[in-house]
C-alpha cells in the first residue's frame, strides 16, 4: 500500500511559518478555556515615522500578480507547504532523524482497522482496511475536480446596500466567577442566545426582546443544530449554594425557538450507578434525537418531541463509552475503549433510534482523542502522533465511506491550514463540508505589506484527499474563515484590520467568485466591539442580512477600565 508523505514542509520563515499575529487578529493564541479568554483589542498604533500595521508599501506584494519564474501563489496545489501526493515517499536527506520519525508516525496512523456491522454481529478485519490505496492510487493527477458537480443555488442575496449598521450590542452578564453561556441559533424572526442561566428571544427587527426562559441553573451546553425549529441544551438542576458549591450538569431539556417554551427537560440514570443522575458535558441534536454524553460515563439519547428516553448509558467489558456525539444529517460518535495511555478509538455511525454503530472506523493506536468534523460523510479529525501545528488539535482528517473504509485522508501537519479541533467531539472550526469537498482557511501570513496579515480561503476533494484549486483571496489586512455553506455556495467572514469593519461574503463554489453580502461599520466603537471577540471562543451566525457574534464564555472583568464587554453584538444590512 502506497501511503503519500506528511505535506512538504515550508523553508524557515516562509509563508505559514507561524509569526506573531497582531492583538486581536484571526489566529491569535488564547487562553483556555477556565477563565474565559480577555477581551481583545486592535492592534497598536505604531510610533510616530513607522509604517503603521497593516498599511499598504511599496514593490509587488503577495496576491498581486507573479512576474515570469516566480514560485505559484501560497495554498495553491504545487506551492510551498500544499499538499502533494508522491508514488512513493522521498528520501529524507541525510541526518533528518526528526523526518523520518514524522513519516513513520504518519505511515503508522494510515494503517488501520474497520469494524463492520453485518446483520446483527460484527465483522473484524485489521491492516490494510482496503481504503489505504485510494488515497495515492493516481499521485499524476491534477489535484481534485475542478469544478463541484450538481450547484444548488443558495438562499442568501446580496441586499440593496451591503453597508450594515449595528442592531444590539448586548452587555455581558457578571457572574460570580467564570460561566458557560454557549448556545446561539437564528430562526426567521428570532436570535436566540444562552445567557446566565437563561434563554432569551431577540426579534430580528431592532433586536427587541421576545421571550426569556429562566433555567433552574446554570447552562453547561447546546447543541449548534437545530431540528424543527427546536435545539437541546445542558443545565445544571440548580444553582450552588455554600454546601453545594460544584453542582454537576444532569439535566437535559429541548427548547421551542419561535415560542420560548421548554418543551421537555430530564436526565439518565447509569446503568451501574444506582439513582444517581448521570453528568454530561456535550450535547448535539439530528433529526429526532437528542444524544448527551459525558467523558467517564458514556451517553444517552432522547426522542426530540417527547423526551422519551431511546438509549441510557452504556459501558462495556472492554471500558468503552461513548465520549461524544456529531449530530446534523446523521448522528455519529467517538468511542474510546481502554485506560489510558493505550486507548483504542473508533468514529461511528449509529442508528439513531438505538445508538448501535452501523458503520464503524477503528483509529490508529496511540491517538488519545478525536473529532467528528462531519456525519454525513463520516470525516474524523485526530492529531496524530502529536504533529498538529497550526491547525491546533488535527494533523489529518480521514473520510469514511459508508461501508466504514478509508476513503481519504487529508493532512494537516503541515502548518498551512488554519483548521482547528480542542475539548470537545464536535467543537471543530473553521471547516464546512459541502460539495464533495471541505473547505478550510489557510494559516494566515504575511500579506502586501511586510507587517499585514492575510489568508485564503482552499478545499481538498472529499474523494481523493488531495488539494483543489479553490482559492478565495481574504484580501490584504483581512482573515477569512468559512460559517457555513449556503447551497452551494460557502458563506465566509472576514475578520477586519483595525481601521475597517468585517465582511460577511458568498462564495461561488463554481468560480470561488465572492459577493459581498454584509460590510459592517469602521469607526472605533463598531469596530472595537466586533474584534472584541475571540475567534476560538464565540460563535459566529449569519442569516438573511443578519449578523451575530457573541461569547461562549462570561466572566468578571478584568478591569474597570476595559473596554465594554458585550454577550453579543450584531449587525443589519437593508
Amino acid at each position: 500500500m502506497s501511503i503519500p508523505p506528511p505535506p512538504s514542509q515550508p523553508p524557515s520563515g516562509g509563508f505559514g511559518a507561524p509569526q506573531d499575529p497582531p492583538p486581536g487578529g484571526f489566529g491569535a493564541p488564547v487562553p483556555p478555556p477556565g477563565p474565559a479568554a480577555p477581551q481583545a483589542g486592535p492592534p497598536q498604533q505604531p510610533p510616530a515615522g513607522q509604517p503603521a500595521y497593516g498599511y499598504p508599501q511599496t514593490g509587488p506584494g503577495y496576491g498581486y500578480p507573479q512576474q515570469p519564474g516566480t514560485p505559484p501563489p501560497f495554498g495553491a496545489p504545487g506551492a510551498p507547504g500544499a499538499p502533494v501526493a508522491a508514488p512513493q515517499p522521498p528520501a529524507p536527506a541525510a541526518g533528518s532523524g526528526n523526518a523520518k520519525r514524522t513519516q513513520l508516525t504518519i505511515v503508522g496512523a494510515a494503517v488501520l482497522a474497520c469494524v463492520l456491522i453485518v446483520g446483527g454481529g460484527l465483522w473484524y478485519t485489521s491492516g490494510d482496511s482496503g481504503g489505504g490505496d485510494k488515497v495515492d492510487s493516481n499521485p499524476s493527477a491534477s489535484p481534485g475536480n475542478d469544478k463541484p458537480q450538481d450547484y444548488v443555488p443558495g438562499t442568501e442575496k446580496a441586499p440593496g446596500n451591503p453597508k450594515s449598521k449595528p442592531l444590539l450590542n448586548q452587555p455581558s452578564p457578571v457572574p460570580a466567577d467564570v460561566a458557560s453561556v454557549a448556545g446561539s441559533w437564528v430562526t426567521e424572526t428570532t436570535y436566540i442566545k444562552s445567557d446566565l442561566s437563561k434563554v432569551v428571544g431577540y426579534n430580528l427587527v431592532d433586536g427587541g426582546k421576545k421571550w426569556e426562559l429562566p433555567l433552574p441553573g446554570e447552562l453547561c451546553g447546546a447543541t449548534k443544530h437545530v431540528s424543527e425549529k427546536k435545539a437541546a441544551v445542558l443545565f445544571k438542576a440548580a444553582q450552588p449554594t455554600p454546601e453545594n458549591k460544584y453542582v454537576q450538569c444532569t439535566e437535559v431539556g429541548v427548547i421551542d425557538l419561535e415560542s420560548g417554551k421548554l418543551l421537555w427537560s430530564g436526565n439518565a440514570k447509569s446503568a451501574t450507578g444506582g439513582d444517581k443522575p448521570v453528568t454530561f458535558n456535550t450535547i448535539t441534536l439530528s433529526g429526532q434525537t437528542v444524544a448527551a454524553a459525558g467523558i467517564s460515563a458514556g451517553g444517552a439519547a432522547w426522542n426530540l418531541a417527547d423526551g422519551k428516553s431511546l438509549w441510557l448509558p452504556k459501558v462495556d467489558g472492554e471500558s468503552c463509552r461513548d465520549v461524544g456525539y456529531g449530530g446534523g444529517e446523521a448522528l455519529a460518535a467517538i468511542r474510546k475503549c481502554g485506560q489510558s495511555p493505550n486507548y483504542t478509538l473508533y468514529g461511528q455511525l449509529l442508528d439513531p433510534t438505538t445508538g448501535a454503530p452501523t458503520v464503524s472506523y477503528k483509529l490508529s493506536p496511540g491517538i488519545e482523542d478525536a473529532y467528528i468534523v462531519s456525519t454525513k460523510p463520516l470525516i474524523v479529525g485526530a492529531d496524530v502522533g502529536k504533529t498538529a501545528k497550526n491547525a491546533t488539535g488535527v494533523s489529518d482528517l480521514f473520510v469514511v465511506d459508508p461501508k466504514g473504509e478509508l476513503k481519504a485522508r487529508i493532512p494537516l501537519a503541515s502548518g498551512d491550514f488554519g483548521a482547528k479541533c480542542s475539548s470537545e467531539v464536535e467543537r471543530c472550526m473553521n471547516m464546512v463540508v459541502g460539495n464533495g469537498r471541505i473547505y478550510l482557511p489557510s494559516y494566515e501570513h504575511q500579506g502586501q505589506a511586510s507587517s499585514s496579515r492575510t489568508n485564503e480561503l482552499l478545499s481538498f476533494d472529499l474523494e481523493t484527499g488531495k488539494q483543489t484549486t479553490d482559492r478565495a483571496d481574504a484580501g490584504e489586512r483581512y482573515t477569512i474563515f468559512p460559517l457555513r455553506m449556503d447551497g452551494s455556495n460557502i458563506i465566509a467572514y472576514k475578520r477586519p484590520p483595525y481601521d475597517k469593519g468585517g465582511q460577511i461574503v458568498s462564495i461561488d463554489s463554481r468560480t470561488m467568485k465572492e459577493t459581498l453580502l454584509m460590510e459592517n461599520p469602521a469607526d472605533k466603537a463598531s469596530q472595537r466591539a466586533e474584534t472584541g471577540f475571540s475567534p476560538e471562543y464565540s460563535e459566529y451566525r449569519y442569516h438573511n442580512g443578519k449578523f451575530f457574534i457573541s461569547r461562549t464564555m462570561v466572566s468578571k472583568p478584568y478591569s474597570d477600565k476595559a473596554d465594554p464587554e458585550y454577550l453579543f453584538v450584531s449587525f443589519s444590512a437593508s
